[in-house]
């Protein structure tokens, strides 16, 4: 219904953003992680909207940027995967870490949401790996993007399984093995070396 809305804020509590436009207040509801980058109050902000309409409630949800709001939606596209359990997951992680556990198949990071079970971080991976991309990259190189799966006997792909068996989680060590730009000369061994030093400061 709205694509987004432009105007001043008015009060901000960890989930919810009242935004005064044309002298009408929206009540927004917001993830947490949201709440931590709005500017302060008085601030005239640009918040890009989901609308929500169900017999009983009619509530927006909002976002900073069209990428988030793209992944709430696919998130909410997911079987028991409601309005609120799309907000839990993007108020404990970024859209861009969601991309992460998602496509490397970290069912724990994702578990870590309220209200997220294994079952439910399952079914959000399951569903959504082959609809995410990370952000700057049409896609993951197939041995990276099959983290743990002896889909291609690469030296990226056995420097993330190092890391994993390292006890790293298996999106840190995406993160960390894409940061590396690799050369043909390098081995898995080298790239695990880099990636160590890498993933310290994750």
């Amino acid at each position: 219904m709205y694509a987004y809305i432009k105007g001043e804020i008015v009060d901000i509590t960890e989930d919810n953003l009242v935004l005064e436009c044309n002298n009408i207040g929206y009540n927004i509801r917001i993830p947490l992680s949201v709440a931590q980058r709005l500017p302060g109050i008085g601030a005239t902000v640009k918040i890009y909207t989901y609308t929500s309409v169900r017999e009983d409630a009619f509530n927006l949800f909002g976002f900073l940027s069209k990428d988030d709001l793209e992944i709430y939606k696919k998130l909410i596209a997911v079987n028991g995967i409601g309005p609120k359990g799309a907000l839990s997951i993007l108020s404990a992680m970024s859209a861009e870490d969601l991309r992460f556990a998602i496509l490397s198949g970290d069912v724990k990071a994702i578990s870590k949401a309220q209200g997220i079970g294994a079952k439910s971080a399952e079914r959000i991976i399951l569903e959504l790996r082959d609809k995410v991309q990370l952000m700057g990259s049409a896609a993951l190189e197939p041995d990276v993007m099959a983290a743990g799966v002896p889909t291609q006997n690469s030296a990226k792909n056995e420097a993330v399984e190092a890391l994993t068996s390292l006890g790293y989680t298996p999106s840190d060590a995406l993160k960390a093995v894409r940061q590396i730009t690799v050369t043909e000369d390098m081995d898995a061994g080298t790239i695990l070396k880099q990636a160590l030093k890498i993933i310290s400061t994750l």
